[in-house]
């Protein structure tokens, strides 16, 4: 025990179990160092590396082997989502510069928010109201829970998956909807399906392409309930405990992962999906993960040097989450949210404005907010001085539910632009919440499929 390393775990209420250096108390992940001696990897700085050890560390770098096998594959393509300078609105009124397009941090946006005046504030609140009554008046409830996913609602499934009832409940819900809009067709109560029946005389079923995939167990309900035959899970991380074992044992099911960023997919040129028609899913897609994935499916409306469709998208369903996240560059319609007034700066408050959306008790639907006003008025009365606080003071002082229904305002908004921009495009479109907020306050749907499939 003497040679063990003597850093206290709080989280493990014990020592770190490792052994120390010889020269040291601590091991070596554990020794004291100046934080001015740790810097990003320039490979990928979602980890840091010691300046001294950083040219070793570039030869080794665990991102380095994915980065090398990604460049040879054809659908690897850099930033061929994320949007681009040219998509700036004649209509915004403020110029570009070189820094328009650089990631913007919450804290950047918190910052911009309180160096308002109050007037200003106030003025930006009445905007994203007046806004929201004028684009936002459609949003309906559509929790459903279809009978082909009984076999996971009673837990008849093999007992090594895992099962928790709020994420099995919002599964369902998603693909509910799909079958709602007429994507999906159930099996239950016919001795085959719409799609096992196309697998027996065509091309097979249409793929699913499962965006934000992280373990995948939506799409192995999809397999489970709806006999799809064919999988894509796109997934930038590598994790373990995932549905892919599961999926690969049924004899019927194609699956393939595909390790990469949305920002860098073209879909296209998968050339295990050529000629397929796909549905689009993603479960709680974070942030521009939405915006990207539009454009990842949607490619020829927005990018021009993209020629040729190699695949086609049948429908999609994609529930929104961490619009705090959401970045001016990436945001799919930004022509939209121009022509309602609404600048890059507006859009960074409205996108921080979103986090107090879960400020608040769930256990009401906080997220119903039809006809509500924010009584922001007496307030502004009382906080009218020239405190150089007073906006961030205001901020911190206003009711938690009137902050959380802002938030959801704000939400929408964000997500209304994007299904507009679908829309658009020529696809029959939905904007619904899918599970009370009581299930999970991040409880949009955008919900689409395209007609001439049909």
């Amino acid at each position: 025990m003497e040679n063990r390393c003597k850093f206290w775990l709080p989280k493990k209420s014990r020592f770190c179990a490792n052994a120390a250096l010889s020269n040291s108390s601590f091991c070596g992940n554990h020794t004291p160092r100046a934080d001015d001696q740790w810097i990003p990897c320039p490979i990928d700085p979602s980890h840091s590396v010691l300046q001294e050890n950083l040219e070793g560390h570039l030869k080794r770098c665990p991102l380095l082997k994915q980065l090398k096998s990604l460049n040879t594959q054809p659908f690897y393509q850099k930033g061929v989502n994320t949007g681009k300078e040219g998509e700036q609105e004649e209509l915004e009124t403020l110029i570009p510069t070189s820094e328009s397009f650089d990631n913007v941090t919450s804290e950047m946006k918190r910052n911009a928010v309180y160096s308002l005046n109050i007037t200003e504030f106030f003025d930006l609140i009445k905007k994203i109201e007046s806004v929201h009554d004028q684009i936002c008046k459609d949003i309906k409830d559509s929790y459903k829970i279809p009978e082909a996913c009984g076999i996971w609602i009673k837990r008849e499934i093999d007992r090594k998956l895992p099962f928790q009832e709020k994420h099995v409940t919002q599964q369902a819900s998603i693909l509910g909807n799909l079958e709602e809009f007429g994507v999906l067709e159930s099996s239950v109560g016919n001795e085959k399906c719409e799609f096992v029946e196309l697998a027996e005389n065509s091309n097979g079923v249409p793929a699913v392409v499962e965006f934000g995939a992280g373990r995948g167990y939506l799409t192995q309900m999809l397999a489970d309930c709806y006999g799809i035959r064919r999988v894509f899970l796109v997934e930038r991380k590598s994790y373990k405990l995932k549905a892919d074992r599961s999926l690969r044992q049924k004899e019927s099911l194609t699956l393939e992962r595909l390790r990469i960023d949305i920002e860098d997919l073209n879909l296209n040129a998968v050339g295990s999906l050529q000629g397929l028609t796909y549905i689009a899913i993603g479960k709680h897609l974070c942030g521009p993960a939405t915006d990207l994935t539009l454009r990842c499916c949607l490619p020829n409306k927005w990018n021009g040097e993209q020629s040729g469709v190699n695949c086609y998208l049948r429908g999609l369903a994609i529930a929104t989450c961490c619009h705090h996240l959401c970045q001016w560059k990436h945001y799919i319609n930004k022509k939209y949210l121009t022509a309602l007034g609404i600048s890059k700066e507006e859009f960074h408050a409205i996108t921080w404005f979103t986090s107090w959306a879960v400020d608040a008790d769930h256990g009401s639907d906080l997220s119903d907010i039809t006809d509500f006003k924010l009584h922001l008025k007496s307030i502004e009365k009382e906080d009218s001085s020239g405190d150089t606080n007073g906006v961030e003071a205001i901020a911190r002082n206003m009711n938690p539910i009137e902050r959380a229904k802002l938030g959801f305002m704000c939400k929408q908004i964000i997500d209304k632009g994007r299904l507009m921009w679908v829309k658009e495009y020529g696809l029959e479109t939905q904007f619904v919440k899918y599970v009370p907020p009581s299930i999970s306050p991040e409880n949009h749907l955008l919900v689409a499929r395209d007609v001439s499939e049909f």
